[in-house]
């Protein structure tokens, strides 16, 4: 299935993707996408449902990120062999975690609002897990029992935020709306293979970023098994795992930063499209 989360002059509703690409209600059945509906036997009864039945959002609806009240919103950086070689940085010998502000979420075709001050702004696609049953001590074998499904995430990073404010790369993640998530969570059993998805990201047209989660330095598995020691992870909450290479930091023989007026387009195979434009916080 394809969740998605849409909105309309009454707040936002529960939605799926039908096979036609036209997107149902399904208020009737749950009240929201959150934490509270992403386990297995809430799955399973929603996957039953025929989509033809369900009533037809008409028109163009905007979409809300696609999964709400998110408790944690993780980062795993350095994460691509590629990229950590196009950033000049060893590879890590275990995950590098750091947090976005949950206030950093919104939706996938949302505006990308460059803070005041703001000079290094930078893209970054990546593949979004959205955790579905409690995880804690889990083993790498058993980890993607407990994923939901996979979204796209662009993990907008402000540089001079993250490398020169001092402190954790926090800083430079979590500014409003620093973390599109959508357009719809695709579950588990519609992505068989997490290591073998290709992710792409255009800037005004240009393509700048191409890989395949094939080049992981760690596995999905291996990254929610690995949080699971420190932390419970709970429903509802998204990893963000890591971004090929191609960021405009990286690009020669000057990094390129986004600018108020840029169009971003991300894509995940099988998991949907992203589109923002940036515009600064005047």
């Amino acid at each position: 299935m394809k969740l998605l989360r849409y909105r309309t002059s009454g707040g936002v509703r529960p939605g799926l993707l039908d096979s036609t690409g036209a997107v149902r209600d399904l208020s009737a059945h749950l009240p929201d996408i959150t934490g509270a509906v992403l386990g297995d036997e809430t799955l399973a009864r929603l996957a039953v449902l025929d989509p033809a039945e369900l009533p037809l959002v008409e028109g163009d609806p905007e979409l809300a990120p696609c999964v709400g009240q998110t408790g944690k919103f993780l980062g795993i950086g350095l994460n691509y062999t590629d990229h950590a070689e196009e950033m000049g940085m060893a590879l890590p010998e275990h995950p590098i975690l750091f947090l976005k502000a949950t206030s950093s979420i919104c939706g996938p075709d949302d505006d990308v609002i460059l803070p005041r001050g703001s000079v290094a702004a930078d893209w970054e696609v990546e593949l979004g897990v959205v955790i579905g049953t409690a995880a804690k001590y889990v083993s790498e074998d058993d980890a993607l029992n407990h994923v939901a499904g996979y979204c796209a995430v662009n993990d907008v990073s402000e540089r001079d935020y993250q490398t020169k404010l001092t402190g954790q790369w926090t800083k430079g993640k979590s500014c409003d709306t620093f973390g599109p998530t959508g357009p719809w969570l695709v579950t588990r059993d519609e992505v068989p293979d997490p290591q073998n998805l290709w992710l792409t990201c255009d800037v005004n047209g240009t393509r700048r970023q191409t890989g395949n989660t094939a080049t992981m330095v760690f596995t999905v598995a291996q990254i929610i098994s690995h949080l699971s020691q420190l932390m419970t992870l709970h429903p509802g909450d998204v990893i963000a795992t890591g971004t090929p290479p191609g960021v405009g930091m990286g690009c020669k023989p000057q990094p390129v930063y986004l600018q108020a007026g840029d169009v971003m387009r991300l894509e995940i195979e099988g998991l949907g499209v992203q589109t923002q434009t940036v515009r600064s916080d005047d």
